[in-house]
């Protein structure tokens, strides 16, 4: 976010980021530490992750801390040699969901293009360590395009996770500038694969507003997420996270936002989020009851 931020969207950055008191966020903070787990809060600069750590929830994020693309709008690290991914991570992982007492628990990952199968086999590890030690906690996954393979994201389903996201993040015109290593139709290609497995699993995707879309092209992505079989829906506004990453051509008034989610209802989506600081797990436990 740059000095040419409206007011009322740095008050909000500004409220999000203390979220409950400092003394909670930091206690948070130190227990993920304690299990040596990074989180997208942390990693992307969220400017959520006052507000979740002193609710005490947090985006757990698995396969290490290194993607190997490095999208012109995150911030995680990027290289070409990420560490082998931690055998014990999935347990690390349960057993801090089970100390901070979370029902609702979301778990991405940075993209491993180095791995034969993308992380999928740890993502399938993942779950059923958690379905074991928590079996009463709900588990929603964000995962990346897998490459395009059919037989990792066969992997990851099979563990019958409860949300099932994949974000395609912008509008397929601008994925040469904003993801260069990534492909708008092999992200579809994901969720029509999700929807493929029948009935009981919930597909989420998310999109960032303020890269230089248009109305028209936001209309025409939302209506392909929904024929793509898409329920849940997340709209929130880019906030470049510094000056070498992709520039905010504009900001997106509130009102707006309000006006997408009643388009995206109005198309049969049956959950949206849309707000200047929503992201793809905002809320996520709030929005998740609302599909009972």
């Amino acid at each position: 976010m740059n000095d040419s931020a409206p007011t009322w969207l740095i008050q909000q950055v500004t409220r999000a980021k203390r979220g409950m008191g400092e003394k909670i966020v930091q206690e948070t903070t130190q227990l993920l530490a304690k299990f040596g787990l990074p989180t997208v809060c942390q990693e992307a600069q969220c400017p959520n992750r006052g507000v979740c750590f002193s609710n005490h929830t947090a985006t757990f994020m698995i396969l290490g801390d290194v993607c190997t693309r490095g999208c012109a709008f995150c911030a995680v690290q990027h290289g070409r040699f990420p560490a082998p991914p931690a055998e014990d991570e999935p347990e690390w992982l349960a057993l801090a969901v089970a100390e901070m007492g979370i029902n609702h628990a979301v778990i991405t990952s940075v993209t491993r293009d180095d791995l034969p199968d993308g992380g999928a086999r740890q993502y399938a590890r993942t779950v059923r360590t958690l379905r074991y030690q928590s079996s009463q906690t709900t588990v929603e996954l964000l995962i990346p395009d897998f490459g395009g393979s059919y037989e990792a994201l066969v992997k990851v389903v099979e563990e019958r996770p409860d949300i099932l996201a994949h974000n395609l993040d912008t509008v397929p015109r601008l994925y040469r500038k904003i993801k260069p290593r990534s492909d708008c139709e092999r992200s579809l290609a994901v969720l029509k694969n999700i929807n493929g497995f029948g009935p009981g699993l919930i597909t989420k995707s998310g999109l960032m507003l303020g890269l230089g879309e248009q109305t028209s092209e936001v209309e025409e992505v939302l209506r392909t997420l929904k024929e793509a079989g898409c329920s849940m829906l997340t709209l929130g506004q880019y906030l470049a996270p510094s000056f070498k990453h992709a520039p905010i051509v504009r900001y997106v008034e509130p009102e707006e936002f309000t006006a997408w989610r009643q388009f995206a209802l109005r198309l049969g989506f049956r959950s949206v989020a849309a707000g200047p600081l929503v992201r793809s797990s905002y809320d996520a436990s709030t929005f998740f009851k609302e599909l009972s």
